[in-house]
């Protein structure tokens, strides 16, 4: 009993507790990529997804296996103004397109001639906002999905899931297993490799973590 008591979570969260990865989740329906309402503040809904995505579990299906992570760093980009942003000023290339689909939509994509990346689409109507999944927790030991590049490469994504609709997909989708991360334990700080992006933009706290997870890319950066 005292045992217990020592080990006691300080988070729900899958580091403490392993059953969010065994039992079913509920899939995340469209409203929850598209938020309702004003911003009263550039890109207020946007980064108020990629806060709530924080505990979420992504999912993918491949053939008998299924492979699952808990989410627990985002970054959010919220064109055409943010510089950082592929969408910034709006413009639409064979690359980007996909960010002008509805909310819920995967945006995948090769970067560095090296790896695949994967964003969440989170905007409205001519709002072509993303939010990049950088690490995730998995089940048993290790950190095989911490950076954008690797959490692809654990759910073997390719160009295929470029446009796939997360809320009816198959094959990838995210669910809510519950997991709930309090307002206090979400770290924000400054997104990661944009200085082109101008000091404006670079030092916009727009990446999100838990901060007692292991599984983060990048702890805090202070702003320069």
């Amino acid at each position: 009993m005292r045992e217990e008591k020592r080990n006691s979570p300080k988070r729900k969260s899958s580091e403490n507790l392993k059953s969010p990865f065994l039992i079913k989740g509920r899939r995340l329906k469209r409203s929850f990529f598209v938020r309702s309402g004003e911003d009263k503040i550039y890109g207020e809904r946007a980064v108020k997804v990629g806060k709530d995505l924080l505990g979420k579990f992504i999912v993918r299906k491949r053939g008998s296996k299924t492979l699952i992570g808990e989410i627990t760093e985002v970054e959010v980009y919220v064109g055409p103004k943010d510089r950082a942003a592929h969408s910034f000023g709006g413009r639409i290339t064979p690359r980007n397109s996909v960010m002008y689909m509805r909310g819920g939509t995967a945006y995948v994509y090769f970067i560095y001639g090296m790896h695949w990346q994967m964003n969440v689409i989170v905007g409205g109507k001519d709002e072509p906002w993303g939010v990049l999944l950088r690490a995730l927790q998995t089940p048993g030991v290790g950190k095989i999905a911490v950076g954008p590049g690797k959490l692809a490469k654990y759910l073997r994504l390719n160009k295929s899931f470029n446009g796939i609709d997360l809320v009816s997909s198959k094959k990838l989708w995210l669910e809510d297993r519950r997991v709930r991360i309090k307002k206090k334990s979400v770290v924000s700080a400054r997104r990661v490799g944009i200085d082109y992006a101008g000091t404006y933009w670079k030092n916009k706290h727009w990446r999100f973590y838990i901060k007692n997870s292991e599984h983060v890319s990048l702890k805090h950066q202070s702003v320069s």
